[in-house]
């Protein structure tokens, strides 16, 4: 391993967690990859130097374009984030800006704590990738501010590629016996960072049909001096029950501030369904579901049957709806040592110096260094979303050696941003809101 990958010997927080489907045809899984290198973009394109520009069609029709940077701590940051299906005359605005907002990594045994991206130099540590690593891809060059190897800021470590989903959708049309089907296809944009004895892969997943995944995958090694936990708070590694690796959580945050159709003034809303038993003549139970606009400030805990959406608060579909996106969380494991991750997602009013979860850089004397903090009851007219997606890591004989990638993370998924499914293929587009045989 190079020095600069063991200045701190802890544990590789393996985040041991696979992102079941976030919503339909989302994955987290690897698949083949597809000869189509992402390319500069061509006019209309992200707001952003060639360099940092980034576009890519993929089989469907869909165009995705961006900006990115990278940030001396967060990391990978993009920005002006548009996606345009088919059809579709001009790209629709989705974000204005995506980053990872915090890695917080407790132990069991209350000996160490970690703020990984604010405090143990995850941005200073990216490590370049071959080739076999980016698949029928590209690997852009980074310069890494302050980097940890000095000798070597200018590193080959950001991967955009794309690889096959599997099914789009199929559809078996009972008038005509015929099937529609079509395999989906993601862009992936991605990183690698070193902390200490482990590696953490962030990557974006913009998939054709509008959903975009953000999921972190940790991988590397256990850290061979936290074998020392046999009070209970560690799981035994080898022979026997003598090396005990300690368990420890891993909190990830995400900071997601949407622009919507070009406009930062969003709206939230949350949706909660309550499901009575039958009564009467009622042949079941019935559901109802209820909205309610978050017009202020919010610290939110995931239920079930509860959901969020961001609202365009300018932009229509072709059918005269309100373009929006869900937020599809992933599992998460809720960690209560701490008040920062003591709920699933908060809505902020957007601050530009709020940008890290927790540990944020006080960039004013006595101001709130944490999220939970910064939820006072505002109004909100330009909301920020943080998601908090969290794992208690107890470690398995098969998490060395190399350990195997675990991940964790969430997506967000179109709702009504277009009037149908942008894969829609073209003898069904006349189907739009009734399915009756033509005559």
């Amino acid at each position: 391993m190079p020095e600069y990958g063991t200045r701190r010997a802890r544990g590789a927080a393996a985040v041991g967690l696979t992102v079941a489907a976030l919503a339909a045809g989302a994955t987290t899984a690897a698949g083949p990859a597809a000869a189509r290198p992402a390319t500069a973009a061509a006019a209309p394109a992200a707001d952003c130097s060639p360099a940092y520009r980034i576009e890519q069609k993929l089989s469907g029709g869909t165009t995705w374009r961006m900006c990115w940077h990278y940030d001396s701590k967060a990391g990978l940051v993009l920005e002006d984030i548009s996606y345009q299906p088919k059809g579709e005359p001009k790209p629709i605005k989705v974000l204005n800006s995506a980053r990872l907002a915090q890695i917080h990594v407790p132990y069991d045994d209350g000996k160490n704590e970690y703020s990984d991206l604010t405090d143990e130099d995850f941005a200073q540590s990216l490590q370049n990738l071959s080739p076999a690593e980016c698949p029928g891809g590209t690997i852009k060059t980074v310069q890494v501010p302050d980097a940890v190897d000095p000798q070597h800021p200018d590193v080959k470590g950001l991967c955009t590629t794309t690889r096959a989903r599997g099914h789009a959708y199929r559809m078996h049309d009972f008038g005509t016996d015929k099937v529609h089907q079509a395999q989906g296809q993601d862009f992936l944009v991605y990183t690698d960072n070193q902390v200490g004895w482990y590696e953490y892969i962030t990557e974006w997943r913009f998939q054709d049909d509008g959903l975009i995944a953000m999921n972190v995958g940790a991988t590397g090694s256990l850290s061979w001096d936290d074998y020392d936990s046999g009070d209970g708070r560690g799981w035994p590694i080898g022979k026997g029950a003598r090396a005990y690796a300690t368990s420890h959580s891993h909190n990830v945050f995400w900071r997601l501030d949407f622009g919507l159709d070009g406009s930062s003034k969003t709206k939230v809303e949350q949706y909660d369904s309550t499901v009575s038993p039958r009564t009467g003549g009622q042949q079941g139970p019935t559901t109802r579901t209820a909205r309610t606009e978050v017009g202020r400030e919010l610290a939110g805990d995931l239920k079930d049957y509860r959901w969020w959406r961001v609202v365009s608060a300018t932009g229509k579909n072709k059918d005269g709806h309100a373009r929006s996106y869900e937020i599809v969380p992933g599992p998460t494991t809720k960690y209560p040592g701490r008040g920062f991750t003591g709920h699933d997602l908060y809505v902020t009013e957007y601050n530009p110096c709020e940008l890290f979860a927790s540990n944020n850089p006080k960039f004013d004397r006595g101001h709130p260094a944490s999220v939970d903090r910064w939820v006072g009851g505002q109004t909100l007219t330009h909301p920020v979303i943080w998601m908090n997606v969290g794992f208690h890591h107890i470690a398995r004989d098969e998490d060395q050696q190399p350990m195997p990638v675990h991940w964790q993370g969430f997506a967000i998924a179109p709702r009504d941003e277009t009037a149908m499914n942008p894969l829609t293929p073209g003898d069904l587009a006349w189907q739009n809101g009734h399915w009756e045989p033509r005559s």
